[in-house]
């Protein structure tokens, strides 16, 4: 029996020797640099919320492909990730330019964040100017002065 699970267990550890691991050359430190930036700067078309870098999904691996080779021709940053975003459309990054269609994106929350201020700050206002003008209409004018004593009386000291 102990022999059997054993060779499960070999065999269920096999499965992770056949995972993919990319491999790439490269000829600087800056270029090994940049390659990783990339790949993590751009997202995974299929998996949405994860970059190329820690996707194991087939398009993240064509993907790191196309830089490492676009790498290799000497192209800059801003070449590949244009490439990109022609091919894949803006969404492929995680930091979208600020261009008129992505302007909601960038500004969106702090409008709202104000919007849902203004709306605090309106409904406090509203809300005090109630209890304030509650309290006098519900007493008569003797009350009020009764009130108003009471309220000028200072506290005694025991």
């Amino acid at each position: 029996m102990i022999r059997f699970l054993s060779v499960i267990a070999l065999i269920f550890a096999s499965f992770s020797a056949l995972a993919a691991i990319d491999t790439y050359e490269f000829t600087s430190e800056e270029q090994r640099a940049r390659f990783y930036y990339l790949s993590s700067e751009l997202r995974c078309p299929k998996c949405q919320n994860q970059n190329i870098a820690d996707s194991n999904a087939p398009i993240a691996n064509d993907l790191r492909r196309e830089i490492y080779r676009m790498l290799q021709e000497g192209r800059s940053n801003e070449e590949v990730v244009d490439f990109m975003v022609d091919r894949y459309g803006e969404f492929v990054r995680y930091r979208p330019a600020l261009t008129a269609q992505t302007a909601v994106l960038w500004f969106a929350p702090a409008v709202f964040l104000i919007a849902g201020l203004l709306v605090l700050v309106v409904m406090l206002r509203r809300r005090q100017k109630v209890f304030k003008t509650a309290g006098e209409e519900h007493l008569s004018p003797e009350e009020q002065q009764r009130l108003k004593a009471l309220l000028e009386k200072k506290p005694r000291n025991d």
